[in-house]
């Protein structure tokens, strides 16, 4: 018998305290706040000569703090589909979650919320809304993935010129 140490790397107690410091994000519920989803000329909207609809979709992320470490994010998605004798449907969504963020340093709150809690609601919202343009008889509506960090930007963009333009007045 040989008395060797396969172990390699810290021990035990302190990979755990290593987990126990690391930025974590966790999910405590997931939920749908509001839905809508008209279809305003059926059945006549559903007759299979009629021309493909020109697809709008509107994304807007809200989140607030709920207590010192746990926020909801909110992601609200508006879709319609016009065509050129009106809406063929109009569907609304706003789907939210409420996350714990633990480490997080407090510049990066806001990325977080703004950003990762979305891209987590993200394929929940996108199923919803497939299957309710399918169970409104249209084909499903597969949503593109959608880049928060850009959206992000150009929000933190245009405060920013807001904000400018203010202080110039």
């Amino acid at each position: 018998m040989s008395n060797t140490d396969t172990s390699s790397g810290p021990s035990n107690g302190a990979t755990e305290a290593q987990n126990a410091e690391a930025p974590q994000l966790r999910i405590l519920a997931q939920f749908m706040k509001d839905f809508s989803f008209e279809n305003p000329k059926a059945p006549d909207s559903l007759a299979s000569n009629q021309p493909n609809p020109q697809i709008n979709v509107s994304v807007d992320v809200q989140a607030k703090r709920r207590t010192d470490d746990e926020f909801e994010s909110d992601l609200k998605i508006s879709v319609t589909a016009d065509r050129e004798d009106g809406p063929a449907f109009i569907v609304e969504l706003v789907y939210g979650g409420v996350f714990k963020l633990i480490n997080i340093p407090q510049e990066q709150v806001q990325p977080v919320v703004l950003i990762e809690c979305p891209r987590m609601l993200f394929p929940f919202a996108r199923r919803i809304l497939a299957d309710a343009t399918r169970d409104g008889g249209f084909p499903p509506l597969m949503l593109d993935p959608i880049d928060f960090a850009a959206l992000f930007r150009q929000h933190a963009e245009q405060q920013a010129t807001e904000a400018g333009a203010s202080q110039q007045a």
